[in-house]
């Protein structure tokens, strides 16, 4: 079998088993269905970690397989596609190895939900839809996996549909992301405008001879790759929760835990990083893009990280964390580092599934209570959970020592932070010395409330014994109760009497965070030449273009020792910090907190994005509504349409009706004055 028809296979593979698990799943039972989208999953990612061998140690080239017209209208030439090279071969083991082990996971995770065989289902939707966006060869097929990506998650996290919050965050999620996909769609019709095509093996050679291409609109002269970049980045910054986009993200934790590792780790968020690293012919000739990406993925960094110092729900921490992130993605491509984004996403993909997996499991064995202030002193209960959330800390913290080793956030995080600061000694812009402060206080943020969620979690005094007789009761009410609160019927089988004991989870889901601490620890360390280092012209083979101009990443490797050893520093200042406030002097962060000064209610409440975004669109938007409804439709079109005519016909209608009297003499005498009339009339037209 050639590797082409492996490929194919492997792609389709998750899409049979959504439609088996989807159409037949009441008919052939829970097991069944799981049995089927899992393995079928497994096989992709076999499939997948194959061609990446291939890739990276066998030589095989890159190469595109048509498989049937997609749109042809005109000009406009679409094709169904699948498309191979070193990033979309990456991006099929990220996307393959974390779901496939999401599935596995979840036989334990969902064990008492009575709705599996949908939940199997739109998870193996999610991955196909994935893997067309990633191995697509075209636009318009990236967008199809691109909005095929929005419509699973709004499925995944409103799979609790009864939950009225999970309802709302799905909704949110799907609104907030099309507001993106508006930039992704203009920037796709500047794109075809500008060259004719959408293909990305036509485009991409096209692009250089277009460099300072101006366009005038509005009496400006525009740039037009940079007007073309930023409008995809718009679509970016929507799917990858960048800053001003990001409020559905936090929201989306009101799915299963399952469903916000798939999102979170491999899939949604992760497709505007592959978006803008796949373009990076485009961004290389388009400067001004590039430093709006600095920027945006900058203030991401921070804020996101600001804010996930302040949360209490152990999901959120680790969403907000995603989100930080995602910044340091974005700014290592604004500052033209494409190779170090694409490898802290592929390192990211290992430790941030196996935190949001782990925080699963502590969720599970505290009987789906998820508040931090409500756990403690877990360590000894669930302690291989414990350790894998340990290996997930450390590798996020980005814990090693230079020239030495460590875990695998260590290596991808300081190669952003180093092409940071290259790109400043390169003389590219200052927004470049931006990034690099930014990420070093990103860090320091990063290594505080990692370490915090450890400590509150597994160290502290256990919380939890304080509500031993009724903590499933208050747990079951808790809004963002994790498992049962869309199913209140289903709820009440599992609920227990009596002191309730956390516990470590079964075998199915030890077994994926087992896997997954592997990834965390060593990933970084055996992949790193290929991505970054000496071997990665070789790895990349022309998939990422870099400008003559452009030696960050080469220099990155020459950056003072200063600099080299400057993120570790931060980190341990992070992580002491936090092991000061919540183990040495435990309590002291809670009597903070209790104050609520106004930098801790800033913090607390999100910079209130939400509740800026609550007043100036969705009162707005309510207000004009009730406006064009209330006063458009109802008073004028409605007043003076079918209502306004209404309430003429009535009035003249009981106007002549006085004068239908019923007597000979009354209808003599309007007879007498219609004929006075009509003489009155003739004698003054014909005597004029």
């Amino acid at each position: 079998m050639s590797i082409q028809t492996l490929v194919i296979l492997g792609v389709f593979a998750p899409l049979l088993g959504a439609m088996i698990a989807g159409f037949f799943g009441r008919r052939i039972g829970d097991i069944a269905s799981q049995a089927v989208t899992t393995g079928l999953l497994f096989f992709s990612c076999l499939v997948s970690w194959i061609v990446f061998s291939q890739w990276t140690w066998g030589g095989l080239e890159a190469f595109t397989v048509k498989l049937l017209p997609f749109i042809h209208v005109g000009d406009f030439q679409s094709n169904w596609s699948i498309r191979i090279d070193a990033m979309s071969a990456t991006m099929l083991i990220v996307v393959t190895s974390v779901s496939a082990l999401v599935h596995l996971y979840s036989w334990g995770y969902m064990k008492e939900d009575d709705s599996r065989p949908r939940f199997f289902a739109y998870l193996s939707l999610f991955t196909f839809m994935m893997l067309s966006l990633v191995t697509a060869a075209d636009f318009l097929q990236m967008f199809f996996g691109w909005e095929g990506v929005g419509l699973a998650s709004y499925l995944l996290i409103g799979f609790w549909y009864k939950k009225p919050s999970a309802t709302a965050a799905s909704i949110k999620a799907f609104v907030v992301n099309r507001v993106g996909d508006f930039g992704f769609l203009l920037g796709m019709m500047t794109i075809f405008w500008m060259f004719g095509t959408i293909e990305f093996d036509k485009l991409f050679p096209l692009i250089e001879a277009k460099a300072g291409t101006g366009w005038d609109f509005l009496g400006f002269t525009w740039s037009a790759l940079d007007l073309a970049g930023l409008l995809l980045f718009i679509g970016a910054m929507g799917k990858s929760a960048q800053f001003l986009l990001h409020t559905w993200l936090p929201d989306a934790m009101e799915g299963p835990t399952p469903v916000s590792a798939l999102i979170h780790a491999a899939t949604m968020v992760t497709a505007g990083v592959y978006m803008v690293c796949l373009l990076s012919p485009l961004y290389e000739h388009a400067p001004i893009a590039a430093q709006f990406i600095t920027i945006i993925g900058g203030i991401t960094a921070i804020f996101a990280a600001t804010v996930g110092m302040m949360q209490n729900d152990i999901k959120r921490v680790i969403a907000y964390s995603t989100c930080s992130q995602l910044g340091y993605m974005f700014f290592a491509i604004g500052v033209g580092s494409y190779q170090s984004a694409m490898f802290h996403l592929f390192t990211h993909a290992f430790f941030k599934a196996l935190l949001f997996l782990g925080a699963g499991s502590v969720i599970h064995g505290m009987h789906h209570e998820q508040d931090m202030r409500k756990m403690g002193g877990l360590m000894k209960l669930l302690p291989i959970t414990y350790a894998t959330m340990m290996i997930g800390t450390i590798a996020i913290t980005g814990l090693g020592i230079p020239g030495l080793w460590g875990f695998a956030g260590f290596y991808s995080k300081d190669s952003i932070i180093e092409s940071a600061f290259a790109s400043f000694t390169e003389g590219h812009s200052v927004f470049a010395m931006f990034a690099f402060v930014i990420g070093l206080s990103a860090a320091l943020l990063t290594a505080y409330y990692s370490w915090r969620l450890v400590f509150m979690t597994f160290h502290n005094k256990p919380q939890w014994k304080e509500e031993e007789g009724a903590h499933h009761d208050e747990a079951h009410a808790h809004a963002h109760d994790d498992h049962h609160a869309a199913h209140d019927d289903h709820a009440h089988d599992v609920h227990h009497h009596g002191p309730l004991k956390p516990h470590e989870s079964p075998l199915v889901m030890i077994l994926p965070l087992l896997v997954l601490s592997v990834g965390a620890v060593f990933a970084g360390w055996i992949f790193y030449p290929h991505f970054v280092g000496y071997e990665q012209e070789a790895f990349w083979r022309g998939s990422i273009f870099t400008a003559e101009a452009n030696h960050v990443l080469h220099q990155s490797h020459y950056v003072p020792l200063w600099v080299k050893w400057s993120p570790l520093i931060v980190t341990l200042i992070g992580t002491f910090a936090a092991f000061w406030l919540y183990v040495v002097k435990e309590g002291a962060a809670k009597d903070m907190a209790a104050k609520k000064g106004p930098l801790y209610t800033f913090l607390y409440n999100k910079w209130f994005w939400d509740e800026l975004y609550n007043v100036t669109f969705v009162k707005a938007t309510k207000a004009l509504g009730d406006f064009f409804w209330k006063v458009g439709d109802v008073k004028i079109i409605d007043g003076l349409g079918p209502n306004g005519a209404a309430w003429a016909s009535l009035k003249s209608g009981g106007f002549l009706s006085r004068f239908q009297s019923g007597f000979v003499y009354f209808y003599a005498f309007v007879m007498l004055i219609g004929v006075a009339a009509f003489l009155a009339f003739a004698i003054f037209t014909w005597g004029a």
